[in-house]
């Protein structure tokens, strides 16, 4: 049954989704669309919960397309860490697909929007899901072009429509580039299996007989290839320096799709960054030394971007770029806890390296919630302030919704890390990390880094509560508000559940990417096949 439910999410979800044109043309009840939408991103959520039950009961699985099992052909394949950020997925863009209901109301073009929103889900989930190196970078473009259009799906408006272009020309030339790394890659090992690539990172069982030996200078070649992988993942990522598209794109495009781009999109880049650096060249392989480098310029991209994220909050008078760019400030904190995997800063079996990527993955969690939670809540305040974006023109606009101001208030107040929300936990775990690490500056820096946003969110909220209102404001409708609610009582539990989600995460990070747990990927996702 798990074989299944692993195969068979990704391909049936694209199928629902571009079915969505060919209904259009002979459905023209707007209230369907809405419907097969909602009902259509509730069947992933079942599915990814499923998976992700079925990961925590017996450990990590895999699902062989077409029935050719790894290396030969592509397979899919779940561990506790990437089905839990598929379930975060899925569970989150159920919660934006609903909200979609409300935003794109009397929209004419709702199948397409829809076709795009659900394809958008398909390309994160396939990238999460996949085992396969090439199929990543198959994923990767699907998930890419259904941003892209949704950038610039408003194409009346020229902003939009710079920002798509801008976006989907650099984006091209980072999966391209991904695509080179993977020439080298497959040059160099042979294959792009990533439990076959494990294998031959690590020497767990000697070479494959099905492909073959190494070829070439290996260790130039790795060196090539990971460091164009990178570049390409912190493209998708939104880190420094490539974190230029993303203030333009997410502003201009729809609000769910804002909150789908910097709550689950940036997660992408930074989950591929997790798989390469400690499951296929991990700490226990033959290039451990390479890998401790690409980690240390990791952590100092993490810092930049957590500071100059920071920074650019305080001075932007457009509330949904004041959102973007605390985005690129808050994955920088993520990258930051990703980095201490590095053996010049601590070791794969130290208390530090185990805070620090639990750290790392909570903060995921507590992120995707917050900053979700504040794109759909100022998506219905720039509804009830007739459209304007500019904070100086909100004044008031909470006072007139105390729901909308509550939601605000946790939304800030969860990316900020105050408790009892989880956010505080999570930059709790980062901070210690880095002091059990020895290496304190680290820490402090991640404290100025919270420090000078604190700055950007006191603006926005004194924008929507204190400033003496100018306009007369419209009442928005319950299902928006229904939905911020949810998301709002996301983030108090887990905060007030962090001892247990922290435990869990614990365990996670341990199975994952402890020399067993990466042992038993390898095992799970090519040995079970082969028999040895």
């Amino acid at each position: 049954m798990y074989y299944l439910s692993i195969g068979v999410l990704v391909p049936s979800l694209l199928g629902l989704a571009f079915v969505l044109p060919l209904l259009g043309m002979i459905i023209k009840n707007i209230r369907f669309f809405h419907a097969y939408a909602s009902i259509t991103s509730l069947y992933a959520l079942i599915v990814a919960a499923y998976n992700f039950n079925i990961v925590v009961r017996e450990g990590p699985k895999a699902y062989p397309f077409g029935g050719w099992w790894p290396p030969i052909g592509i397979s899919y394949e779940i561990d506790e860490i990437n089905s839990l950020i598929a379930l975060l997925t899925a569970s989150v863009m159920f919660l934006i697909t609903l909200y979609s209901a409300w935003y794109i109301r009397s929209l004419k073009d709702a199948p397409y929007y829809y076709t795009l929103l659900l394809g958008l889900e398909v390309g994160m989930l396939g990238c999460i899901y996949t085992g396969d190196a090439f199929n990543l970078f198959v994923m990767l473009e699907v998930m890419s072009i259904s941003a892209y259009a949704l950038v610039g799906f408003h194409r009346n408006k020229p902003e939009a429509i710079e920002a798509a272009i801008k976006y989907g020309l650099f984006g091209a030339v980072a999966t391209t580039i991904y695509f080179i790394a993977l020439v080298f890659i497959y040059a160099s090992f042979g294959t792009l299996n990533m439990a076959d690539l494990t294998n031959k990172v690590t020497l767990f069982w000697g070479h494959n007989l099905v492909s073959g030996l190494y070829y070439g200078q290996i260790y130039a070649a790795t060196a090539v290839a990971l460091a164009l992988s990178l570049w390409a993942f912190t493209f998708k990522s939104a880190i420094f320096p490539n974190h230029f598209w993303l203030p333009d794109a997410h502003p201009e495009a729809p609000t769910p799709v804002s909150a789908a781009l910097s709550g689950l999109v940036v997660n992408v880049g930074v989950y591929a960054i997790f798989r390469f650096f400690y499951t296929i060249f991990n700490p226990f392989s033959l290039m451990s030394d390479l890998r401790d480098m690409i980690l240390l310029v990791t952590l100092i991209l993490g810092l930049a971007s957590g500071l100059i994220g920071a920074f650019m909050m305080v001075v932007q008078d457009d509330i949904k770029r004041l959102l973007a760019y605390s985005t690129i400030s808050h994955i920088g904190l993520v990258l930051i806890g990703l980095s201490i995997g590095s053996s010049l800063i601590s070791r794969p079996d130290s208390q530090a390296f185990v805070d620090g990527l639990t750290g790392a993955f909570y903060h995921l969690i507590n992120h995707s919630i917050g900053k979700s939670l504040l794109f759909l809540a100022s998506g219905v305040i720039i509804y009830m302030a007739g459209g304007t974006r500019k904070l100086d023109e909100l004044g008031g606009v909470a006072r007139k919704n105390p729901v909308l101001g509550i939601v605000l208030i946790t939304g800030v107040l969860q990316l900020l890390g105050i408790p009892p929300f989880g956010g505080f936990f999570s930059k709790y775990l980062l901070y210690v990390s880095y002091l059990e690490a020895g290496a304190p500056y680290i820490s402090v820096i991640i404290n100025i880094i919270s420090a000078v946003s604190l700055l950007g969110y006191v603006r926005l909220l004194y924008s929507v509560f204190f400033i003496i209102p100018k306009r007369e404001f419209v009442r928005t409708s319950r299902l928006p508000l229904a939905v911020l609610l949810v998301l709002s009582v996301a983030c108090l539990i887990t905060g007030l559940l962090s001892p247990i989600i922290s435990y869990w995460l614990r365990g996670f990070v341990e199975a994952t990417t402890s020399k067993d747990g990466i042992l038993n990927y390898w095992v799970q996702g090519y040995l079970v096949f082969w028999g040895g």
